[in-house]
């Protein structure tokens, strides 16, 4: 018989997490912090009672912001308020971008409930108001994350992954000045999830699966082209889909020509390989790093500008580690909201533990700076 024995070799956690602030809420997914250390989240309408979609964490209490009147969706004008939040985003010129997925609960989109809103942070208010055409945030869309090149035309260039897993996936082009929109890489291979046969996600030592109402089978974080980030000196922008270990890179000038034919963009795709693990978010450092979530390990990893890869943290805690910000304090800023643990992964038991967790880990570096 063996006798029970307390100090049995475990897992080692690895990296020096701080908790920065708890939800007993809903589940946060975005994350982003200010020039000056203010700190932002958002809460999708996810089935969750969602009282406000996107916050400020004041005294370690989130706060509906930037008010709570344009918290509150108007069914009869979407445009004119937040609908469901997916991603929160502070550009180089510090201001906040809130990328509204206009599609609670995944439902299809309609126009006015997909855009990207723009808020300064001096004023607290409203700055500008982009909304997507239907033929470029189609009904499927779903917004998932966006970053910024501001050194591009009059006023930058924002880049947004489509991670639908209902209809084509790709990447969103928005000319910040204009307000134009429109999709590049529609539907390519890099953009969509890899089948159960390539791709079999293993999280708190379970396969991680959805059954479907056929019957049928898939792995559960169906979904195509989510994490999203811009290399230091913004001639690559890197992505992922949610389903793959592969991570992907196009040329950030062949995104932003409109003169180009889909397959001279194409073209421009690199396979930058295996990344290891199943991940929901990436942000790349001035320093040339790159970080990716890696969900199933509860970690966070770092390739190298040599493109090694490493641990920056690993901690049982970090239960589905979702957004990245890197801020301008040198901390790594990243959301665990359990989203494995949904009712729908569950056979409808919803095993999710309150509180969700904003962890910050020190990297030492500055995020990327793209402006003139």
């Amino acid at each position: 018989m063996i006798t029970p024995h307390e100090d049995l070799p475990a897992d080692a956690p690895l990296g020096t997490l701080e908790a920065v602030a708890h939800f007993n809420d809903a589940m946060p997914t975005g994350v982003t912090v200010s020039h000056e250390g203010r700190i932002f989240v958002n809460f999708p309408k996810w089935g969750d009672d969602v009282q406000f979609t996107v916050a400020e964490i004041v005294d370690g209490k989130a706060r509906a912001y930037p008010s709570e009147e344009f918290n509150r969706t108007r069914e009869d004008d979407l445009a004119a308020a937040l609908v469901s939040v997916q991603s929160v985003v502070v550009d180089p010129l510090d201001r906040l971008w809130i990328l509204d997925t206009g599609s609670p609960m995944f439902q299809p989109t309609q126009y006015g409930g997909p855009k990207l809103v723009c808020v300064n942070l001096d004023s607290n208010t409203v700055a500008k108001t982009i909304l997507f055409p239907q033929d470029v945030a189609l009904p499927t869309t779903y917004l998932n994350d966006v970053r910024f090149d501001l050194r591009r035309g009059a006023g930058g260039m924002a880049f947004i992954t489509d991670s639908s897993d209902k209809g084509p996936n790709g990447i969103i082009v928005v000319d910040l000045a204009t307000g134009e929109s429109w999709r590049r890489l529609n539907d390519h291979p890099s953009t969509k999830p890899e089948e159960m046969q390539q791709f079999l996600p293993v999280v708190e030592g379970r396969p991680f699966l959805q059954h479907q109402q056929d019957g049928s089978v898939r792995p559960g974080p169906y979904m195509g082209a989510d994490g999203i980030a811009i290399s230091a000196g913004g001639r690559r922008l890197f992505y992922c889909p949610l389903g793959t270990r592969r991570l992907y890179s196009v040329s950030t000038d062949a995104l932003a020509d409109r003169a180009l034919s889909e397959s001279e963009v194409a073209a421009t795709v690199i396979d930058e390989g295996n990344k290891g693990c199943g991940s929901d978010g990436l942000e790349s450092d001035a320093s040339g790093c790159l970080y990716t979530t890696d969900y199933e390990h509860n970690a966070i990893l770092r390739r190298t500008p040599e493109n090694t890869w490493e641990t920056v943290a690993h901690d049982p805690r970090l239960l589905w580690p979702d957004t990245l910000s890197v801020a301008t304090d040198g901390y790594l800023y990243v959301t665990a909201n359990q989203l494995h643990r949904q009712a729908r992964y569950h056979d409808g038991q919803d095993l999710r533990a309150k509180p969700y967790t904003l962890f910050r880990v020190r990297v030492d570096a500055q995020p990327v700076m793209l402006r003139h």
